[in-house]
């Protein structure tokens, strides 16, 4: 592979990451979120396993992409069932606040939960497909 390809990519891999978590953050109320949070993050995987190979692509992910598939459908799950336990409908949203040293106070919500859920789901089929993929 080209030197140039794998040099790029150990650079640009931490940055897609980072926007990808960013798409996730900001999207739950603008556009973005979870799905494209999760694109973008299994294409930085998808562009590491290109520059390296399939292997070296698992080692960094530490993860099979089908638990990260199980993670998020339980986390999308879960942030259901936080409404219903309240006494209210499966996925109205409950919200909470922090307070966060240096930063004030932050809202949290169901819904972000649900986006995480997406993000953990998409980028895990994304990967199991395309790595299985790569891999023939």
């Amino acid at each position: 592979m080209s030197l140039i390809l794998r040099t790029a990519t150990r650079f640009l891999l931490p940055l897609l990451l980072l926007f990808s978590l960013f798409l996730l953050l900001r999207g739950h109320n603008s556009p973005g979120g979870g799905f494209v949070g999760g694109l973008v993050a299994a294409a930085a995987f998808a562009l590491y396993a290109l520059a390296f190979d399939v292997a070296t692509a698992r080692q960094l992910l530490r993860i099979d992409p089908r638990r990260l598939i199980a993670a998020g459908l339980l986390v999308a799950l879960g942030s259901g069932m936080a409404a219903w336990l309240a006494r209210k409908p499966f996925m109205t949203g409950q919200w909470s606040s922090i307070t966060l040293p240096g930063v004030g106070l932050v809202p949290l919500g169901t819904p972000l939960l649900f986006d995480l859920g997406v993000y953990l789901v998409v980028a895990g089929v994304m990967l199991t497909i395309i790595l299985s993929l790569a891999e023939e």
